[in-house]
């Protein structure tokens, strides 16, 4: 399913296809070798039943939402009423089911969407590479010949919609955890600014950083969804890219770049250039003192220490032992250094949106590599650790800036996916999603 949903919904009022039809077409891919340990389980009765009714009000006549009757996969750390929310954990398989579903799922649920199931992750969303021991590890559909990482947390989120399964996956951004996905897998992530979307009924890693949003193979796509989970379209006055000015930071985002990516960033800029847009090459200090005041542990060691650690002390064997080496540096923060770590950020972000102020986006590498693949990060925590820090660096500043961004496919066909980011300050999506369709086409030209 390559279709946009505004496509899809054309196709669907010519008659050319049945929401029955594309539903099962979907269940039957989810159930195909490419998605293995794509999904932690799948609503196949459900999601034929929204076809139907989907069917049913199309012949009578009836407008339909944009999402009524497509397939959409939702994050394993939402909750579905009557079942444990596992958020890739097999810690949780004793918790209470839940009595309703998190907001996000009864938001898509209200506007007809088939939810076809849900997606595997990175055990308790705290991880940039994919990689899950309880459940395994998606495979990565760029590359048929070589096992790859998806990115995460979101991983299965991304394998849904890059084989076609679904039109968008619901996930979560803490650190990257859209965008990383998104970027590894050729896809289009957006994540708004944190208080847009309710995070009711969704399990926290970080309550400072948590973002509910989702990805899909369109800017446009991605802006229909948001709209569904804010419960309010944004309003996107569409800009001409000429003229646009776009900031490049010389600090922190470009170290340690491959090559691969060098190179479709740098062709992504010249074609951005080439029609109109202005791009200027800022210094960005503060960048470069993000690590030093997310310190010491970090919100998401922090805040999922809290969350966890009776969990931690109790059942330690039954966790990713990545992710519980990675909650556990939480536990060195006290009540003195968390406060500290609130007011150094909010200091920090009133600095870093003077230097934006003058720009429409800032741009640069979703993240600075491609896909590694999966075995070597399974074999040495080494490589795995340096993956995953460079995977969530770039993506992790904008979260720290409670910003928003997209990641745009920017690489060419035959080459590995690499993602172009578009970030700005909070509560400037609406603009940023008008730089976002703008540079979209640009980059396939």
């Amino acid at each position: 399913m390559s279709q946009s949903i505004l496509q899809l919904r054309a196709q669907l009022a010519r008659g050319e296809t049945t929401h029955e039809r594309l539903v099962a077409s979907s269940l039957d891919l989810a159930a195909q070798l490419p998605a293995r340990h794509a999904f932690t389980a799948l609503y196949a009765d459900a999601a034929m039943a929204a076809a139907r009714y989907a069917d049913a009000s199309l012949a009578a006549g009836v407008a339909l939402p944009p999402l009524a009757g497509l397939p959409v996969s939702i994050k394993d750390l939402y909750d579905v009423a009557g079942e444990p929310t596992r958020a890739g954990s097999i810690v949780c398989d004793g918790d209470a089911a839940p009595a309703v579903d998190a907001v996000a799922v009864a938001r898509l649920r209200a506007q007809g969407a088939a939810i076809v199931g849900k997606t595997n992750m990175t055990e308790f969303a705290f991880s940039g590479v994919g990689i899950n021991p309880h459940y395994g590890t998606p495979r990565n559909p760029a590359d048929a010949r070589v096992a790859r990482i998806p990115g995460g947390s979101s991983s299965g989120a991304a394998v849904s919609v890059a084989l076609g399964i679904a039109v968008a996956g619901l996930g979560s951004d803490t650190g990257g955890s859209i965008r990383i996905p998104a970027a590894l897998c050729g896809l289009v992530g957006f994540k708004n600014t944190q208080s847009r979307v309710p995070r009711t009924g969704a399990l926290a890693l970080s309550r400072t950083l948590d973002t509910v949003c989702s990805m899909t193979r369109s800017v446009a796509d991605c802006i229909t969804v948001d709209a569904a989970l804010a419960d309010r379209p944004l309003e996107v006055r569409q800009r001409p890219l000429q003229g646009m000015r776009l900031a490049v930071p010389e600090t922190l985002m470009f170290d340690g770049i491959e090559p691969a990516v060098a190179r479709a960033f740098e062709r992504a800029l010249q074609r951005l250039s080439a029609q109109g847009a202005v791009i200027a090459t800022i210094p960005f200090r503060e960048l470069a003192d993000i690590q030093k005041l997310n310190a010491p542990g970090g919100f998401s060691a922090v805040e999922a220490y809290a969350m966890h650690r009776e969990r931690l002390a109790s059942r330690t064997a039954d966790f990713d032992p990545r992710v519980a080496q990675r909650v556990a540096t939480g536990a060195v923060a006290s009540a003195a250094d968390y406060i500290a770590m609130h007011e150094a950020r909010q200091a920090w972000i009133r600095k870093a949106g003077a230097v934006l102020e003058p720009y429409d986006a800032l741009v640069c590498p979703t993240v600075p590599i491609v896909a590694p693949e999966i075995a070597p990060l399974l074999e040495s925590d080494e490589a795995f650790f340096k993956a995953n820090g460079l995977l969530l660096r770039n993506t992790f500043a904008i979260n720290y800036l409670d910003g928003c961004a997209f990641s745009l496919p920017c690489h060419e066909a035959g080459e590995l996916p690499v993602g172009l980011m578009l970030s700005s300050v909070a509560g400037d999506d609406s603009r940023l999603a008008a730089v976002a369709l703008a540079v979209e086409p640009a980059l396939a030209a």
